[in-house]
């Protein structure tokens, strides 16, 4: 008969408590040492909600590479300081020509200073090259690990694409502006202080004019330079949605061709494209104009200086070699300028660059899936030192070694549904106070009609999301008590649309068991049909399956994906249309296949065809993301009118409403 939900007879022996409050799940110290509260990166995962200035972050990521920064630095300085030494010896040359004076040592010295600037500008390119690569490198494994961290829901609302440009474009940015940027602004200032000295030791006058006219510019350039980042966001935020719109079609290539939308997705790629272009026009624009100041900043100078200067030559209150040093250095200046106004440039694209990927670290992750997730999955080999340890001499002097001690296997675990509530962002109820008990080493199949929320129950067993209100238990335990990294080792999932990754067979066998043995890969073969297969290939398990297994049939991926759960060897199995591709042959076959694995495990399947689950233990039948009836085929045809109609449809009920016989005796196959 039918059984209402939340009932002790829909439970089994377990009692509903409610309103139970919730233990908080516990969560692993993001600031602790390597190897204490979590796993030794665990400070990546650490959420950042603080709204830190954009330069502030920038240095950050330059900090733990400040020593050869400054190295770096005294290196550019001392290059300037060669350069600035130049005119000096100029102006010495030429008083010395004026004086018929020797020219030789002078002229040596002012070789000596070209070689060694040269000299040291190239051992100082390759130092801060080397470090923007270490930067840039530590930016991408540190995006890249919580990247594939991220928590369902966040991934659910950006597109890869986007995530993706952030990881490639938007770190290479921030590469050039957190150490090449850095160095050219300090180098920038720095040479131009040291040349202001210079300069006025030369003339304070011609300095004072030289430092009006610098000024009047930089006053312009300030208004210019923020603009610079605002194109740089726009910029990358359209880069990103490139690679959304290519991620969209190229993901779903034969589906685009099928339809004839090359031209439409060759739009709306166009368009994304024309978008980055327009901003990157923009920021040219700025860019150009912040270059033109500087060089009219050095001509303009270069002018009043000549001008004021040579007033006072004609005057006889300033000797033309002072004249021509002074001018020497002006021009000097146009190095440090263009230094200081690059490094700026650099640093406002860096700037704009580290608000995106500032963005990932307040995006909520999950940092419980490390601490354990390494162990599933992987064979156990024994420790040949405690082995010896153990042996001892035989009869005949022989080693003798105890027999292992072999632990039995954990019993399959009951679950549990308590009053579970859940709602997607911006969506109505997928879930509406759902109870009921799964026993262990039992098969129960969830049924009902499309929307009715039997994948959203898989998507909380294994804490993609969380409930909104109730509980999942797992033999006793709630599952929000345990670390994702638990609840997901117990569990194997076998997807509806049976996604494999590219690579080989092999790869994706191995994928969530990589200490499988050769005997349990032929075995996981064996059962899903795959052998046949294989002997076919070639390359047999190194047989490349292409992009999202391109090359092989929806129901080789199908088997594939069920191959892979199997040699898991879990305590649960979830099957969401495990079935749903296979010939009939085939899927029998599975259905043994799944028969036996309950044996061991805790079986938890999501099926249309009803044909396939008429046999399971027990059948769960939802509608609306309520639980609706719960008992086995036979009752659920006699008491549920809704489940009646769905066996009708797929004439798996005579015409008195009792079971087809056909379709039973191919059930209890």
């Amino acid at each position: 008969m039918t059984m209402a939900p939340g009932t002790p007879e829909s439970l089994g022996i377990f009692q509903v408590t409610q309103d139970r409050a919730r233990p908080a799940p516990p969560q692993p110290d993001p600031g602790a040492p390597d190897g204490q509260g979590g796993h030794p990166r665990a400070s990546i995962l650490r959420i950042d909600h603080r709204k830190r200035a954009p330069l502030r972050v920038l240095m950050g990521y330059a900090r733990p590479h400040r020593a050869v920064l400054f190295a770096t630095l005294l290196l550019v300085l001392a290059a300037s300081a060669a350069g600035l030494m130049q005119p000096l010896v100029a102006q010495h040359v030429l008083n010395s020509l004026g004086d018929e004076g020797d020219v030789a040592g002078p002229v040596a010295l002012l070789a000596g200073l070209v070689v060694a600037g040269a000299g040291l500008t190239g051992l100082q390119s390759w130092w801060q090259q080397r470090t923007s690569e270490r930067v840039v490198r530590k930016v991408r494994q540190d995006l890249v690990f919580r990247l594939v961290r991220l928590r369902v829901p966040e991934l659910d609302r950006r597109p890869p694409g986007d995530l993706i440009a952030r990881v490639t474009s938007d770190s290479t940015l921030l590469q050039n502006a957190a150490t090449e940027g850095l160095v050219m602004v300090a180098n920038g200032v720095l040479s131009i202080l040291g040349a202001a000295v210079l300069m006025g030791v030369v003339h304070l006058g011609l300095l004072t004019v030289t430092v009006a006219v610098l000024v009047a510019v930089a006053v312009v350039m300030g208004l210019i330079l923020p603009r610079i980042r605002q194109a740089v966001v726009r910029a990358q935020e359209s880069i990103g949605a490139v690679g959304s719109a290519l991620d969209r079609t190229l993901g779903a290539a034969r589906t685009v061709k099928a339809n004839g939308a090359e031209d439409r997705e060759t739009e709306v790629a166009g368009k994304a494209i024309q978008g980055a272009y327009r901003a990157g026009l923009v920021g040219a624009k700025y860019v150009a104009m912040v270059k033109i100041l500087s060089g009219l900043s050095i001509q303009a100078a270069f002018l009043a200086v000549l001008g004021v200067g040579g007033a006072l030559v004609a005057a006889g209150e300033l000797g033309a070699p002072e004249l021509i040093a002074f001018l020497l250095y002006v021009f000097y200046l146009a190095s440090p300028i263009g230094s200081l106004v690059a490094g700026m440039g650099m640093l406002q694209q860096g700037l704009g660059a580290v608000g995106r990927i500032e963005q990932v670290k307040r995006m909520m992750v999950e940092a419980d899936v490390d601490e354990e997730a390494g162990l599933a999955g992987r064979a156990v080999r024994p420790d040949r030192s405690v082995a010896a340890g153990w042996a001892g001499a035989g009869p005949a002097g022989a080693l003798t070694v105890p027999p292992p001690v072999v632990m039995p296997p954990p019993a399959p675990p009951t679950i549990e549904f308590r009053d579970v509530r859940f709602s997607y962002p911006d969506r109505g109820p997928a879930l509406r106070g759902v109870s009921y008990t799964v026993p262990g080493g039992t098969q129960t199949a969830l049924v009902g009609l499309s929307g009715a929320g039997k994948t959203t129950m898989f998507a909380l067993l294994q804490r993609f999301y969380d409930p909104t209100s109730g509980q999942i238990v797992i033999d006793g335990t709630d599952i929000e008590s345990l670390r994702r990294a638990e609840v997901r080792r117990r569990i194997a999932y076998v997807e509806q649309d049976s996604p494999v990754l590219a690579g080989t067979l092999e790869d994706n066998l191995r994928y969530a068991a990589t200490g499988a043995t050769d005997e349990d890969i032929a075995e996981a073969l064996r059962v899903t049909r795959l052998d046949a297969m294989l002997d076919r290939l070639p390359d047999g398990l190194r047989t490349e399956v292409g992009n999202r297994g391109v090359t092989l049939s929806g129901g080789e991926r199908q088997r594939l994906a069920i191959a892979r759960a199997l040699l898991r060897k879990p305590q649960v199995l979830l099957l969401d249309e495990a079935t749903a591709q296979l010939d009939a042959r085939n899927e029998q076959a599975l259905r043994e296949a799944v028969d036996q694995a309950a044996q061991r495990c805790t079986v938890i399947l999501i099926a249309h065809r009803l044909s396939t689950v008429t046999h399971a233990d027990q059948i769960v039948v939802l509608e609306h993301g309520r639980v609706r009836a719960l008992g086995s085929h036979q009752q659920l045809v006699e008491n549920d009118a809704l489940y009646r109609e769905l066996a009708a449809s797929q004439m798996l009920v005579g015409e008195g409403g009792g079971a087809a016989d056909g379709h039973l005796a191919q059930a209890a196959r």
